[in-house]
């Protein structure tokens, strides 16, 4: 006893000298409150026993190597006693506390990229979001801020082995600047919300009751809840959803009347009516809204809505006048264009859509729209694969969130899998934790350069993946659920009714991760010379082997994975880079602009849109965490050939979208396929919509 507090005056007779040349008396709380904060980056906890263990390793470390001088010890000799003590404690801890003295040495270099970046965004803007206008002043603010975001991502979540990945090009973690502290796109359950009332802000919303101001409290909601997420914002089943509202509403109008003119038929006839231009007002009012107001994240943003199935009066109602005003389009008169937002989804099912049942007109009207701007984009229910196996065997639907993602089924009583025949899969309130994407052809061309199996190159960056997946599950896990109110207290997400100082963790198991690859064209290109128009079995048994990967973490992990086809956009010019940097130009993998996207046959192919299902069709099943198959049709004036490929798609049990360059001049109001120059009015001050925008590669 008397030697341990002997031991114990010994060291506080130490000093240590600092870096900045000063001394000051060695302090075992410092030591313990720089261990619990690296045990804090890595989500570990220490007892009182480890914090009594390490403190005690690095006194006796100082005395037995005889690191003091004249009774002082160098800083850098202290820190070098901690790594040795918390080894053998916890090396996950002992790595984050090495990885964060380095990233101090290298803060001052981050802080100057963050810097050069946000001068960049100032005078020049940033292009790589097409949904952003970075002329705008809260724009360049949140951008510029996503820029420290992504360097405080890069330099303190992700590890080193992950870092270096990402630099090469191997992997690409998918919006580094948000999803430290959110989660991804998601299905938002907008009934669940609206009914019995909620609070929002500062302010309780009583539920609407009328159509108009259910138009506008969704909006509301759509703003607020969207902004504290990132990616895709999916409103399910939008045409049930305002039902209620549309007969509150119809009631209403034909109490009003027969107030005046005692006429039922009559009264019915005008409630009608209002009901229709209620709509039709309240559709404008959300694509003037979601298309003219930026969120607090900086952009536009990206809302989708799904409908089509309600088969009651005003159920089809909500889905016609939609398409109505959709294809109608906003902007001065004589001049007007499609809107980009909400994105719009089709859920076909060929019972309710086919020749002479009940919502054929719906699917008319579908087609007509498709036919002037694109969308609705086309969802099968009915056809084969897994998202029709949902909705024939259990009538749920799995909506898309955003452009492409899809959720894995979660069972009400099972989870992962279901109890019995009865347990039912829930979709609506669900989301997704994120995606990392793989480049298939740098991986392989590494294997060859190193003489190594591909699969067991592969294999190690799936690892990889995996692992940051993990962590990130349990980083979200320890949010709180006030860091989204709508979703996390309100109901938006499934079994969100947390108290607002409630962590997330608890409702955290039906989320999706997401697998995600590109270049699958240029991986069978890489491998043999041949584009998968050609050939495409390497690439089969690659997508089966990812997809058996899958599969297999998900039944150790508990987590919900899924492989995702992942939609590139400037990630496809960026990858080429990165490909010629390691291993130089190869013919029809590196020597384009961009790589192609997802499991899409390459763009230069000469091949008819039904030749394209057909080939695409072999990859569908394996991509059940995110996929769509485009379809570029140059007969948007051919309203039947574009039926006829729509039914056969839904037949096929794709997700489909029509693929149109439409041009507008805005002078004149002039609209063509495609066209350089107005041929109307000679004007180049043209507006072109295409899903290939800007600098965003092809699909």
């Amino acid at each position: 006893m008397n030697s341990q507090i002997n031991n114990k005056q010994n060291m506080m007779e130490i000093k240590v000298l600092k870096k900045d040349g000063t001394v000051e008396v060695f302090n075992e709380e410092k030591i313990i409150n720089a261990v619990n904060k690296s045990a804090d980056r890595v989500m570990a906890k220490f007892t009182a026993w480890d914090l009594e263990t390490i403190v005690s390793i690095v006194e006796n470390q100082i005395r037995e190597r005889h690191l003091e001088v004249n009774g002082v010890v160098e800083v850098g000799e202290l820190h070098k006693c901690v790594e040795y003590a918390l080894e053998r404690v916890d090396e996950s801890v002992a790595k984050s506390y090495k990885d964060y003295r380095n990233y101090k040495v290298d803060f001052i270099h981050m802080m100057d990229k963050v810097y050069q970046d946000s001068q960049k965004i100032m005078y020049i803007g940033d292009k790589e979001n097409a949904n952003t206008d970075s002329t705008l002043v809260s724009t360049k603010r949140s951008l510029t801020l996503n820029c420290l975001e992504k360097e405080l991502y890069k330099n303190f979540f992700l590890t080193k082995e992950e870092l270096q990945a990402c630099k090469d090009g191997y992997i690409y973690v998918h919006d580094m600047s948000a999803r430290r502290n959110t989660m991804n796109c998601c299905l938002f359950n907008m009934a669940e919300v609206l009914k019995g009332g909620f609070e929002m802000g500062n302010l309780w919303y009583n539920e609407p009751k009328t159509l108009d101001v259910a138009f506008d409290v969704m909006g509301d909601v759509i703003f607020s809840a969207a902004s504290q997420q990132y990616g895709g914002f999916t409103v399910p089943r939008v045409d049930s959803v305002l039902v209620p509202y549309a007969e509150k509403s119809f009631e209403m109008y034909k109490k009003e009347y027969m107030e005046i003119n005692p006429y039922e038929e009559k009264a019915i006839e005008y409630a009608r009516k209002k009901v229709k231009r209620d709509f039709e007002q309240g559709w404008q009012g959300l694509e003037y809204k979601l298309n003219s107001v930026g969120s607090s994240r900086g952009d536009y943003a990206f809302v989708t809505i799904t409908f089509g199935l309600d088969t009651t009066e005003f159920g089809k109602m909500a889905a016609i006048t939609y398409l109505d005003v959709h294809r109608e389009g906003q902007g001065k008169e004589g001049a007007k264009r499609p809107t980009l937002f909400p994105k719009s989804v089709f859920l076909y099912d060929e019972n309710l859509h086919g020749k002479g049942c009940v919502n054929e007109d719906v699917f008319e009207a579908g087609v007509k729209c498709s036919q002037a701007t694109m969308y609705p984009d086309w969802l099968s229910l009915t056809g084969e694969g897994y998202v029709p196996s949902m909705y024939k065997k259990y009538g749920e639907v799995v909506s898309p969130m955003g452009c492409r993602a899809f959720l894995s089924p979660w069972y009400k009583e099972g989870g992962m899998e279901p109890v019995d025949e009865n347990d039912k899969p829930v979709f609506e309130g669900r989301w997704n934790g994120g995606v990392v994407s793989l480049h298939l052809p740098m991986i392989l061309a590494k294997s060859r350069q190193e003489n190594r199996d591909f699969y067991e190159v592969l294999d190690y960056y799936l690892e990889l993946i995996r692992r940051l997946h993990i962590r990130t599950y349990n980083y979200l896990g320890e949010m709180k659920a006030s860091t989204n109110p709508l979703a996390y207290c309100e109901g938006g997400f499934y079994g969100g009714h947390l108290k607002p100082d409630e962590k997330i963790r608890s409702i955290l198991k039906p989320m999706t991760m997401s697998f995600g690859i590109t270049a699958l064209n240029e991986l069978q290109e890489l491998y043999n010379g041949k584009s998968l128009v050609e050939d495409g079995e390497f690439a089969l048994e690659v997508m089966k082997h990812i997809n058996d990967k899958a599969n297999e973490f998900k039944k150790e992990d508990g987590i919900l994975y899924a492989l995702y086809g992942t939609p590139a956009e400037s990630l496809c010019g960026l990858q080429v880079e990165q490909f010629r940097a390691k291993y130089g130009i190869i013919d029809k993998v590196s020597d384009r602009s961009y790589v192609s996207n997802s499991f899409h046959c390459h763009v230069s192919e000469d091949i008819t849109p039904i030749q394209k299902q057909d080939l695409e069709n072999r990859f569908w099943n394996y991509f059940n965490g995110g996929k769509i198959q485009y379809c570029r049709y140059p007969i948007s004036y051919n309203k039947e050939a574009i039926k006829t490929l729509i039914r056969r798609a839904m037949n096929m049990g794709f997700y489909e979208g029509v693929n149109l360059a439409l041009s507008y001049c805005e002078d004149c109001g002039h609209e063509e396929l495609d066209m350089d120059v107005c041929p109307k009015c000679g004007s180049e001050n043209l507006t072109k919509i295409d899903r290939i925008k800007k600098s965003i590669c092809p699909v």
